[in-house]
């Protein structure tokens, strides 16, 4: 209920701060002349227009019902994401943006917040981005806006391998070059907590989830780099590069004195090194679309930290989604609204490679089928339903089934 009052108060204070200031975020999934995507974050700096403040907001609301040959099992209702974006503009090239989230009701979180500063006046070719800021890697974790994608659920791959939503403390520099139609993205950031000061924090069943440090006072012993390259040249087309590469964070070398060789070496098998690499492509033609990606997470050190803590990191996480769609309205008439049937077939595999004496677990590799429909009203609302089959592969294992339905907003 604390939580909840903040919520209420903040909401209440940005609202008598714009009023009369305030300008709404017109939704767009992509630039209108250049076809480079666009976000929650893209829609809110460009809508500020003469305003000095712009606001937008999106919200995910979900039925899930899991299905056991064995066993009765109960439905989860759940709002399961409520976010509000503001964009405050000190001129024309100055921005600040941040994104307020709550989580199923009591988890209230702040997921980016930063300022932009265009340092090359009256273009768009280099901009310079400071504070809590969404890590460019896959499609979802930067479009992770509910009515941007299919399926009640985000895809398992971007959840498992990446996590999303995966944001850390930085900067660095951004870009769109579109005479080449390409954006570019480059940052110095904070990593991944590995060990709190009792326990490990990554594991084959999490991943990295439990290591996300959330802007909460985070701890840092070694900074990583961030990248991305993007290119939107073809009508319909974006495609994807990125990679990540750091180590984590461990409060073991907070200080520590450089001549204890014991105790360094302890704070050494604290933490892992991560090199991460994706590839993303989305393809929208008439009524037809599809999207892919892949992504490889090569840890280093992983026998000394499981070790050290007990876990069972793997040393490589491999998953990839392939997906297609057709909006079934699109040859009865031309209208705003479309009923997208779709089918996805995604793999991941947090234990695709194991060192160190840690022997493999086949049920951290499995296989999910979904099929359903979006049934888009407006591009910025959606109604969900789907079915979902998850299989690992572990000998002789039964299949798991769920059917979800669910509500998207974006604005």
């Amino acid at each position: 209920m604390y939580k909840i009052e903040i919520m209420k108060k903040l909401i209440f204070c940005f609202a008598l701060l714009i009023l009369g200031e305030i300008s709404f975020a017109q939704v767009r999934n992509s630039d209108t002349l250049t076809n480079a995507p666009m976000n929650s974050v893209q829609n809110v700096l460009a809508g500020n227009g003469d305003k000095r403040v712009s606001i937008g907001a999106y919200a995910q609301i979900d039925y899930n019902q899991g299905f056991n040959d064995s066993t009765q099992t109960n439905g989860n209702l759940d709002v399961h994401r409520l976010v509000l974006f503001l964009g405050y503009k000190f001129n024309d090239r100055a921005q600040f943006v941040t994104e307020i989230e709550m989580e199923h009701h009591v988890e209230l979180e702040v997921e980016q917040a930063f300022l932009n500063y265009q340092v090359l006046k009256n273009n768009q070719y280099l901009i310079f981005r400071s504070g809590l800021m969404i890590i460019p890697m896959g499609i979802i974790n930067e479009y992770h806006e509910p009515v941007t994608f299919n399926g009640v659920e985000r895809p398992l791959v971007d959840t498992k391998i990446i996590p999303t939503t995966w944001r850390e403390m930085g900067l660095g520099f951004y870009g769109n070059i579109d005479k080449l139609s390409l954006r570019y993205q480059v940052y110095l950031v904070n990593g991944f907590q590995s060990y709190d000061g009792t326990q490990g924090l990554l594991n084959g069943t999490l991943g990295f989830k439990e290591g996300r440090q959330e802007a909460g006072e985070n701890t840092m012993n070694s900074p990583g780099v961030s990248s991305k390259i993007d290119f939107y040249g073809i009508r319909g087309l974006k495609l994807g590069l990125a990679a990540y590469h750091g180590k984590t964070q461990s409060p073991l070398y907070d200080g520590l004195s450089k001549k204890d060789t014991l105790a360094n070496a302890m704070a050494d098998s604290s933490i892992i090194g991560v090199s991460a690499f994706g590839f993303d492509a989305r393809y929208t033609y008439k009524n037809f679309e599809t999207r892919g990606e892949v992504l490889y997470v090569a840890n280093s050190n992983t026998g000394k930290y499981n070790a050290f803590t007990n876990n069972d990191l793997g040393a490589a996480m491999f998953g990839y989604y392939t997906e297609v769609g057709y909006n079934v309205l699109g040859f009865i008439k031309t209208t705003e609204e479309k009923l997208i049937a779709f089918g996805r077939y995604e793999y991941y595999d947090t234990h695709f490679k194991t060192k160190g004496g840690l022997i493999k677990n086949d049920a951290y590799a499995v296989r999910i089928i979904t099929v359903g429909l979006t049934y888009r009203v407006s591009n910025g609302a959606a109604f969900k339903a789907d079915y979902q089959l998850f299989k690992n592969n572990v000998a002789k294992s039964q299949s798991s089934k769920q059917f979800n339905l669910g509500i998207g907003i974006w604005f």
